[in-house]
């Protein structure tokens, strides 16, 4: 009987990791369904993000289909900025340690932020936004 006591946390907790795996799974699948309609996508843990031509749709990852769609046009956006930490870097000098973001700044004002696990993941984003977005700016 003792045994079996012993080896009953261990179950439970192999049912519980089985759990979580299987939950995300169920996020990963629904975000390739979702991504594939994209030029780009990106998914982790805070965001998931997909560009198709200048649009810039972003949500957050859940089971079923990402949630807290937002989409906007590069067209519209004045200035995109790498943030660490809430601070403006430069991709030349990136930081080892921070919490990376992407901000986008339009020409009301109103400025979207959409998270990053990744400093060098974001600053690759930021990049490739910026070249398709001075690509619009220049028609």
């Amino acid at each position: 009987m003792e045994r079996g006591l012993i080896w009953l946390p261990l179950l439970v907790l192999f049912i519980g990791l089985a759990w979580a795996g299987w939950r995300e799974y169920q996020k990963v699948e629904a975000y390739r369904h979702w991504a594939e309609s994209f030029d780009r996508a990106k998914y982790d843990l805070y965001a998931v993000v997909g560009q198709k031509d200048d649009l810039i749709t972003w949500g957050k990852p859940a089971r079923g289909k990402p949630t807290s769609l937002q989409t906007f046009s590069l067209k519209e956006v004045t200035t995109i900025r790498l943030l660490v930490d809430g601070q403006t870097v430069s991709t030349d000098q990136l930081p080892a340690k921070g919490t990376p973001s992407i901000a986008f700044t339009f020409s009301n004002g109103e400025t979207v932020t959409i998270p990053f696990t990744q400093i060098t993941l974001a600053a690759q984003w930021m990049e490739k936004l910026q070249e398709i977005a001075n690509t619009y700016a220049t028609k």
